[in-house]
């Protein structure tokens, strides 16, 4: 029997879970074949010439895969003249064709290429927004409608050895499935279901799944539940994961490694795209560095759970104690590392987001202020805003110890000797080999203690989800900050590999703050952005506005990249504004899903605004979108004026 939790092979031990393979032309996925790397054009599917270079320039890059838009019949046949073409110049790398609302095309295309991508909810049924009371009679009469229709598909798939990806999205899903499962993972989950098993009926097996949303908890949780359902069904179909509409630059990159790196974590995942607007061959290189950390993924012994803490298909975040602005209600913390430096000045703040005016002698701070500063023995001898306090070693603090703002930082041995601590705020830095019984009795009985948690297993954040574990199996609640040590990489990698190993604490209801130690591997300014991006990406804090924008394909009816610039520049103030940029009425309101309000091509050079899922502007001419945009933004009340420091 599979447990009602299970959807991977092990929390402690490093292991792909073993899906069955399927052929996408001669490329296998799944099975014991590497993770693959895929991308999608984004020129016109009948631009013949464009779409060719541009796939050339993606398979040269490392694409495995590629993915074409078919929104019709004239684009679906259109696919071979690309593909021979591609022959011609001696590429042999499968195609995909996507479909949304035309079964015809899909027919077509899945005689031409080697793959079709079928989403469940544009596929058969129209999403009107519209909520149905639903008998299981006329349920029933649903399913049977729309096997009818996806069942010349399935058959044509099977006659020609056609590989399928039935692609589940989170903001696409159909009135049908939203009226009986609502808006989420679930609802997700039974969508593709319903596709799945007519698929089995009919004994067509060549089938990957995704589950894509643009909000990296649901995603998670989505894949999670697909794989619990699959485990219980008996299957063991491959995944192709990623996170839609992740938008550009940084943020797009750990919005992306945060949901589809927490996956990989747990042996997750047969392909991957990421989704950034910005030219596909960019895609390949961040989905590479993802995928590779797993090539050879290591783990040192981990202790067994004794039970399972958190249920890992619905966000809940730990329950602990308050200390001071750290726990309970706050929103995670930042800490920053200044332990490498001499001499710390106040210019040196300005990187964390704090800059000193001599002439005024003010501080002014900006919504990516970290909130803690660990300087190891430095001392700090200036007035510090107050927002920022002042981590120090012991050593450090004992000289400092009154000054307000200076709290210590404890080792295990100092932490349970009776050396002087802090009356309010002690922080208590812990491996997991460090939690015995004598320290977290202490803990657990220490309303100032705080833990900074570190590791140095090679499938390190295993290890620290264990010891969250651990101190919920002995009923510990005090907050704790999440530490990683990096160095010897590059920035592009820290960004990665932290948004994984920190994001897939997170998104399970872990971590009362993050504490990034990066060794050369960045400029202050660079970690501690970075720090508020992770957080931001898992929706624990919200520090900045936050962008829905699709990699643009050929569908697209604007410049996507130019577009999210203009408007990223007129809005980049507004926090916690969610913003939907997406290319055509395919990745309009339903893709957009909990966006705040969105800008979508519905014709060439025109624009659709919406509030939500609603529209209220149709049909702008595409130079006059972006101001009202901000007149839309303004009616509602959530426009504030930029302030110029």
């Amino acid at each position: 029997m599979i447990s009602e939790f299970k959807y991977c092979n092990s929390l402690i031990i490093y292991s792909r879970f073993i899906s069955k393979e399927v052929m996408i032309g001669n490329v296998g996925i799944g099975g014991k074949n590497p993770i693959r790397i895929q991308s999608m054009t984004t020129t016109d599917t009948m631009d013949t010439r464009a779409t060719v270079e541009q796939s050339i320039r993606m398979i040269d890059a490392g694409c495995e895969i590629v993915r074409i838009t078919a929104p019709s019949k004239k684009e679906a046949e259109n696919l071979k003249n690309i593909k021979d073409e591609l022959v011609k110049r001696g590429y042999s790398t499968p195609l995909v064709a996507d479909i949304h609302f035309t079964p015809n095309a899909a027919e077509i295309a899945a005689k031409i290429v080697e793959k079709v991508r079928v989403n469940p909810g544009n596929y058969a049924d129209k999403k009107k927004f519209e909520q149905i009371d639903y008998t299981d009679a006329s349920y029933q009469n649903e399913l049977e409608r729309i096997e009818k229709k996806f069942m010349p598909l399935v058959r044509i798939c099977k006659e020609y050895g056609t590989a399928m990806r039935i692609g589940t999205n989170h903001g696409s899903l159909s009135d049908r499935i939203l009226s009986r499962y609502g808006d989420t993972p679930q609802g997700m989950v039974e969508s593709a279901m319903e596709f799945l098993r007519i698929c089995e009926k009919e004994n067509y097996h060549q089938i990957v799944l995704s589950m894509k949303a643009s909000n990296t908890l649901v995603m998670v949780q989505a894949y999670r539940l697909l794989v619990n359902q699959m485990l219980k069904e008996g299957m063991n179909y491959p995944l192709h994961l990623g996170v839609t509409e992740a938008g550009d630059g940084e943020d797009g990159r750990v919005k992306s490694a945060v949901g589809i790196g927490t996956l990989l974590e747990d042996g997750l995942g047969d392909t991957i795209r990421v989704s950034l607007t910005e030219v596909p061959e960019a895609e390949i290189p961040v989905a590479e560095e993802l995928a590779n950390r797993y090539k050879e993924r290591a783990s040192e012994p981990i202790d067994d759970f004794k039970s399972v803490q958190v249920n890992p298909f619905k966000y809940q975040r730990r329950i602990t104690a308050s200390v001071q602005n750290i726990g309970d209600h706050h929103v995670p913390v930042v800490m920053a590392d200044f332990s490498l430096k001499k001499d710390i000045k106040p210019a040196n703040l300005f990187g964390l987001g704090y800059r000193y005016s001599v002439t005024n002698d003010k501080w002014t701070l900006s919504d990516s202020a970290c909130d803690y500063l660990f300087v190891a023995n430095n001392l700090v001898d200036f007035e510090l805003p107050g927002t920022l306090s002042i981590v120090q070693m012991y050593k450090g603090w004992s000289y400092q110890k009154n000054k307000k703002g200076h709290y210590p930082w404890l080792d295990k041995t100092e932490y349970l000797s009776d050396c002087e601590r802090s009356e309010n705020l002690n922080f208590v830095y812990a491996c997991t080999t460090d939690l015995d019984q004598e320290l977290l009795n202490k803990i657990k009985n220490d309303a100032t203690a705080v833990m900074v948690i570190d590791t140095y297993n090679p499938h390190g954040m295993a290890e620290q989800r264990r010891l969250f574990t651990t101190l919920m199996e002995n009923e510990v609640k005090c907050p704790v900050i999440i530490g990683k040590a990096y160095g010897g990489i590059s920035f592009d990698q820290l960004q990665l590999h932290a948004s994984t190993d920190l994001g897939a604490l997170l998104i399970d209801g872990f971590g009362d703050g993050i504490f990034i130690a990066a060794e050369n591997c960045g400029s202050d300014q660079q970690v501690n952005a970075l720090g508020f991006g992770i957080l931001q990406a898992t929706r624990t804090r919200i520090s900045k506005t936050e962008y829905i924008s699709c990699p643009s394909c050929g569908r697209t009816l604007f410049d996507l990249q130019e577009t999210t610039a203009k408007i990223r520049a007129v809005t980049s103030h507004l926090k916690g504004v969610k913003i939907g940029i997406m290319g055509c009425i395919v990745n309009g309101p339903g893709e957009m899903a909990d966006a705040d309000y969105g800008y979508v091509g519905t014709g060439k050079d025109k624009i659709s605004l919406y509030k939500e899922q609603d529209v209220v502007r149709k049909n702008i001419p595409a130079k006059e979108a972006v101001t009202e945009l901000i007149n839309l933004i303004k009616e509602y009340g959530d426009w504030i004026e930029p302030i110029n420091h």
